[in-house]
């Protein structure tokens, strides 16, 4: 039976993880961005063809790209989007004469994944990411001090976040900022002040015109996709709920079926985030993978443990609230289905062993990553050899 491509996400040369460490770790297929290209503007063939070079001079491949990132103006549709649609065409083309053709995005306003913590730690001396609502409560209500903010937290969660912030020092205050305004690695991190004039402008959008503004953006960018056969593979929310009085439109199973039935064509499809969906306490993982499969062009297996109110941390790959082995076996009937095999990679990771040492981007140190991607193969090579005996 086919297997899964086994890949890494790698953050370019200046990566604490090496490629001989990828490789080391048993991933054939890199995963990875030019993050030196500001949002927006386009990706030149040189920069591309010189990234793929060192890729594949370490006996590796650039399986995936992740992310092409979508400008701000395309999500709000501003007037100056239309310069940053022909630039995403032109990043597109050039990334496909490169042979490159497996695009990941996302449509989260503003902010990509948001944590509150870090650097949990765990009850074996490992540091996991972590998403506390009282811990965004108080940031929301009184550093952002959002207006109106208090409506979107039950009450008791006000109550809990009020008194939080009470035992605050600056230094507190200034670590909450950070976390939660922090940029993906190498890109440049939000301020307060920029999430506040965002929150003004995606007031007016709303659920339903940022859902819009995501199929215009899809439609606008087909022709090029089914040209040079390029595959979009959006990422859900991360969390998959709105926060911070931010949109959200790929959180759950209704939320696909928007986006896939809103432009109904195969370059059309989804990034699987197993630990994205499962921080969500209504969403059914299996059920989802089961009903959106055929539309899965990239893969993310990781786990996360929720409480009753939905604060969450990265779980172990295999000891989560996630059924693994149920996604897995879902995706290795629909791996049988294609010509060439679905990409996955671990994500994220928990810091432990030697790299609680060293200086690593948070969620992606590499032994915590090593040792998901060993669970994830056995239990692959398991379910498969169940299906053969």
């Amino acid at each position: 039976m086919q297997k899964f491509e086994q890949t890494w996400r790698w953050y370019g040369p200046q990566d604490p993880v090496s490629l001989q460490d990828v490789k080391q770790a048993g991933a054939s297929g890199i995963v990875t961005a030019l993050h030196h290209i500001p949002h927006g503007e386009v990706w030149p063939i040189e920069d591309i063809q010189d990234r793929k070079n060192i890729i594949e001079s370490a006996g590796l491949v650039w399986s995936v790209v992740e992310s092409v990132p979508v400008h701000e103006a395309i999500k709000t549709r501003a007037e100056d989007a239309a310069k940053y649609i022909d630039n995403y065409k032109q990043s597109l083309r050039n990334l496909a004469q490169c042979g490159i053709k497996i695009i990941t995005y996302n449509f989260m306003p503003v902010l990509d994944w948001t944590r509150t913590k870090l650097d949990l730690e765990m009850p074996n001396g490992a540091k996991a990411l972590y998403f506390n609502w009282i811990d965004l409560a108080a940031f929301d209500l009184f550093v952002l001090k959002r207006e109106g903010g208090e409506q979107d937290y039950p009450k008791e969660v006000v109550e809990e976040a009020k008194a939080r912030f009470a035992t605050f020092g600056e230094a507190d205050i200034q670590e909450l900022n950070r976390v939660i305004l922090m940029g993906i690695p190498s890109e440049k991190d939000i301020t307060l002040e920029d999430l506040q004039r965002s929150l003004i402008t995606y007031s007016s959008i709303g659920k339903a015109g940022l859902l819009d503004n995501l199929l215009w953006f899809l439609r606008e960018i087909q022709p090029i996709c089914e040209e040079y056969d390029v595959k979009m593979a959006i990422h859900p929310d991360d969390p998959p709920y709105p926060i911070l009085g931010l949109p959200r439109i790929a959180s759950g199973l209704e939320d696909y079926k928007n986006i896939i039935e809103g432009v109904d064509a195969n370059f059309n499809g989804v990034c699987f985030c197993t630990g994205s969906l499962g921080a969500g306490q209504k969403n059914d993982v299996p059920a989802i993978a089961e009903a959106i499969k055929h539309r899965v062009h990239f893969a993310h297996f990781r786990n996360v443990k929720k409480d009753t109110i939905g604060n969450f941390f990265e779980a172990d790959h295999l000891d989560g609230d996630v059924e693994m082995a149920r996604v897995l076996d879902i995706f290795i009937e629909e791996n049988q289905k294609r010509d060439q095999p679905i990409p996955y990679r671990p994500d994220h990771g928990h810091q432990m062993l030697d790299d609680l040492h060293k200086q690593t981007n948070p969620g992606y140190s590499a032994i915590g990553r090593l040792r998901g991607l060993a669970e994830l193969r056995g239990l692959e090579v398991g379910l498969i050899y169940s299906k053969t005996t």
